[in-house]
């Protein structure tokens, strides 16, 4: 009960968070104008984000290959970009007993399959905030050095925490929590054995390469709508990945809906022009979700095609 209450609340307070910067800012938004150099910028940013999801569902691969289980790159990764757009169902989780299904389907236990859908957000969070600690280095702010010494402990603290005897606990609370939420294994926590026996480094960097990618499709839009210098670029990738980590963790609209964009705008005001912040984040908003929709269709048309 707290925590449906805690999701309406944060929903509703992002809501008006957006609504308020949208009114208020209006007549600047209707102002800018994207040209044809920028259409053909978002349109390469298009296609560096569905590169970034269909890299995800390849470190998929990596993950159940990390578990000791083979499995067949091109079918997963169709599995993947076709589930990805589950994510915006109430519930956030279809999108994850989708990809347990069909694990389960390729011959995959159901503790293995579950693990792999557990595992692939706790690297993500984990990627983001290795990205955020580290492109906050090279942000040009007036932070002492006790601030960057912070910053590389909790670069060291993350690190840590990907060990298997750490990272085996945070599966488990993992486990238990969505188990609350929705079982759609049918299977008890208590009959599942979630172990990780070796350090998961390489579907970490893949994770951190698909923040990469994600972050080239964010400051591309931007660019697209407003012209940007070098020292800006750091800025900008940081409060990416700092909201999507946000929108990741935050209970919040399905698919991080709403809390990505107020985090992003309240980062990003003091730096940029509202109007041209608040535009950007709603046109990323669109190229996000055009490239899933596209990911999913190209993967359903190669699933029929070539099968």
């Amino acid at each position: 009960m707290i925590k449906k209450f805690l999701r309406w609340l944060i929903l509703g307070g992002t809501l008006f968070f957006l609504a308020t910067a949208l009114k208020d800012n209006w007549q600047g938004i209707t102002a800018i104008r994207i040209d044809a150099v920028g259409w053909a910028i978002i349109a390469i940013a298009t296609g560096v984000t569905l590169l970034g999801h269909t890299w995800a569902g390849w470190i998929w691969t990596w993950i159940l290959k990390h578990l000791n289980q083979p499995v067949s790159s091109v079918q997963f990764i169709q599995v993947y970009l076709q589930t990805n757009l589950a994510k915006y169902l109430p519930g956030n989780v279809w999108h994850y007993y989708g990809r347990i299904m069909a694990a389960k389907n390729a011959n995959i236990s159901t503790a293995v399959a579950t693990l792999s859908v557990l595992l692939e957000p706790l690297l993500m969070a984990a990627a983001a905030l290795i990205v955020v600690l580290s492109s906050s280095l090279f942000v040009q702010t007036n932070t002492n050095l006790t601030i960057h010494i912070g910053q590389i402990l909790g670069l060291v603290v993350v690190l840590c925490v990907l060990h298997p005897r750490f990272l085996n606990l945070l599966i488990r609370l993992m486990h238990r929590l969505k188990a609350k939420k929705s079982d759609p294994t049918n299977t008890s926590p208590s009959d599942v054995s979630f172990t990780m026996e070796n350090y998961p480094l390489l579907p970490l960097l893949g994770e951190i390469g698909f923040l990469g990618l994600r972050g080239i499709g964010f400051i591309l839009t931007f660019y697209a709508l407003s012209s940007l210098n070098l020292s800006q670029i750091p800025l900008l990738f940081t409060a990416f990945s700092f909201a999507w980590l946000l929108g990741l963790v935050v209970p919040g609209a399905p698919g991080g809906l709403g809390v990505f964009e107020a985090t992003a705008i309240a980062l990003l005001q003091n730096y940029f022009p509202t109007a041209v912040v608040i535009s950007a984040i709603a046109v990323y908003r669109l190229v996000s979700m055009l490239a899933e929709i596209t990911g999913a269709s190209l993967a359903w048309l190669d699933e029929r095609l070539f099968k």
